[in-house]
């Protein structure tokens, strides 16, 4: 397995290999590629009740609601929204991606994947983003901003993700 790099992610992009639309070739790093916020989020509701995590039957919907945003979103100080990625990601099944953060966003508290940031080979959707501000502060995110980067790396074998979300477009 090897982390892919500038060079190698560029002619995987322009051969159609790794897919990203839309793709802008300066989003494209050392050894990852930026990926901007959507406009689409889901909010936590301010339930007095435990959310029962038993099955595989967990319905966001009963405990958050939608918002679309066109300017900003303020995240509440230990407060945790779904955020999506504006670009959709298609990739080979010899090829993985791991969601990081940025550095200019942690050092504020900004976390924008608490603990789901693989991302499995064979995937095609647009990347949800778990963010959580750790910070003592509200954080005001807009979208268009580079959020995140995504660093890939090649697979021994080929696997293919068949899970719920695998055309998600939504957070």
């Amino acid at each position: 397995m090897a982390i892919l790099t500038h060079d190698t992610l560029l002619s995987k992009i322009t051969s159609g290999v790794i897919k990203i639309d839309p793709f802008d070739e300066k989003r494209v790093g050392p050894a990852s590629i930026d990926f901007t916020l959507g406009t689409q989020f889901r909010k936590f509701k301010a339930l007095h009740k435990t959310i029962e995590l038993t099955t595989d039957t967990f319905n966001p919907d009963e405990y958050s609601d939608p918002v679309i945003i066109q300017d900003r979103l303020v995240i509440e100080r230990h407060e945790t929204v779904l955020g999506i990625t504006l670009e959709k990601l298609t990739l080979p099944l010899s090829i993985c991606g791991w969601i990081q953060g940025r550095s200019r966003f942690a050092r504020v508290g900004l976390m924008v994947h608490i603990t789901s940031n693989f991302v499995q080979p064979g995937v095609s959707n647009h990347q949800v983003l778990e963010i959580y501000n750790a910070g003592p502060v509200p954080i005001a995110i807009y979208p268009g901003i580079a959020i995140c980067q995504i660093v890939f790396e090649e697979t021994v074998g080929k696997a293919a993700y068949q899970g719920k979300y695998q055309n998600q477009t939504t957070p």
